[in-house]
């Protein structure tokens, strides 16, 4: 096994070894099946939590979805990137016959023949992406979109040679810092908390020989948490990356703070410039609301009721920080055209093309939230810019 894919660390009269896999790779599932059969650990580890767990060793688990719970919890983003992870994974694998998690899959089956404990000892997904999420400025949530709309229609194509790279320290390193430059609230989540929510679990784990399975991507994060838990010099408590942060103060600030300009200026619009001037800005403020909302919506692949639907209740929705227009698209849209038991059966399957996403009811109504979303929060800026342009309201009536 390359050097650069296992660490072996002997901690606490203990011996921890990381074997850094990438989640595609056909070698990785050998790398990890002979050395549990070879080297027969106490226990092995895996990069999972219960719910992924579930989601690679149970085809059927999509087929209890319900879309509209998932909108109406405000979980329709989280939902989107996970899909979208998960069909990156799917598409780079494709060309090597390999599915995401096979690996961890090889690593659970075959400590189970021997008998051996598993641990998941991964944060649970939801926890992670919510946390990227409200980390993120809005600014940032933007990138994030626009990153999950670009990789949700890649057509790229990938190697075996290059998906074996992966687990190369220096390509990996590449990436990190990459990721760190452009999304740095991102990669502190998705790697950084998760390093050392990673390394607390396994350090816990009971037995003297552990096996770690993890992406290459984690090796060098996790082998430093555990070295400070061993030295005393850091805690394995991870209370305070185990559960969802409540967001930034600006971000809270900006929730109510858009809404609460919007009609400050209208109201200054019918104060100051009168009625002709404040019914004109109100019907911008409709206009372009509603439009690009509908048209997002129409983009989408909307039913002609949620493109309405879009158009009416952007406006409205626009000035309610607790309600999106994309849960109200999205909630229409499952309810005109409800999802059937085959759309979730081929959920994962159906977003590795365009012409399969819209054909598959639970991802239109997804594209629906995502894009009438997207439209009702560019049509707010436009709107709330064209407010200065209508200038009779800085005039005396």
């Amino acid at each position: 096994m390359d050097s650069r894919t296992e660490k072996t660390l002997f901690l606490d009269d203990r011996e921890f070894t990381l074997i850094g896999t990438a989640h595609i790779s056909a070698e990785s599932i050998e790398d990890v099946s002979t050395y549990i059969s070879e080297q027969q650990p106490d226990c092995v580890a895996v990069e999972l939590d219960e719910k992924r767990y579930e989601a690679i060793t149970n085809p059927s688990a999509w087929s209890n979805l319900d879309i509209v719970k998932v909108l109406k919890s405000n979980e329709g983003f989280l939902l989107l990137a996970n899909l979208v992870l998960s069909s990156f994974q799917r598409r780079l694998g494709k060309n090597v016959g390999v599915h995401p998690g096979d690996e961890m899959k090889a690593a659970i089956n075959r400590a189970k023949m021997m008998n051996i404990p598993v641990a998941m000892i991964d944060r649970p997904v939801q926890v992670t992406l919510r946390r990227a999420w409200n980390k993120n400025s809005l600014f940032g949530k933007c990138k994030l979109l626009a990153t999950l709309l670009v990789n949700s229609f890649s057509t790229e194509d990938v190697s075996s040679e290059q998906i074996e790279n992966l687990k190369k320290t220096s390509e990996m390193d590449s990436m990190m810092g990459e990721l760190s430059q452009y999304m740095p609230a991102i990669k502190e989540v998705l790697i950084d908390e998760r390093d050392r929510y990673l390394a607390a679990k396994l350090y816990r784990c009971q037995g003297k020989r552990i096996l770690a399975v993890l992406g290459a991507g984690h090796l060098a994060g996790v082998q430093k948490h555990l070295e400070l838990f061993a030295s005393g010099k850091e805690s394995t408590d991870v209370s305070d990356i185990e559960k969802v942060s409540a967001g930034g103060k600006s971000m809270k600030i900006a929730v109510w703070l858009i809404p609460l300009f919007i009609i400050a200026m209208l109201a200054a619009g019918f104060y100051f410039g009168g009625v002709k001037t404040g019914r004109a800005m109100l019907g911008s403020w409709i206009l372009w609301n509603g439009l690009l909302s509908a048209l997002g919506t129409l983009f989408a692949g909307g039913h002609i009721f949620t493109i309405l639907t879009a158009f009416i209740a952007a406006p409205l929705t626009s000035l309610c920080p607790f309600v999106g227009a994309g849960m109200v698209t999205g909630v229409v849209q499952a309810m005109v055209c409800k999802p059937k038991v085959s759309d979730m059966e081929t959920l994962q399957e159906d977003m590795l093309s365009i012409k399969t996403i819209y054909k598959n009811r639970i991802l239109r109504t997804l594209l629906v939230f995502l894009l009438s979303t997207v439209g009702s929060s560019v049509g707010t800026f436009v709107a709330g810019a064209s407010f200065f342009s209508l200038s009779g309201f800085f005039q005396a009536k």
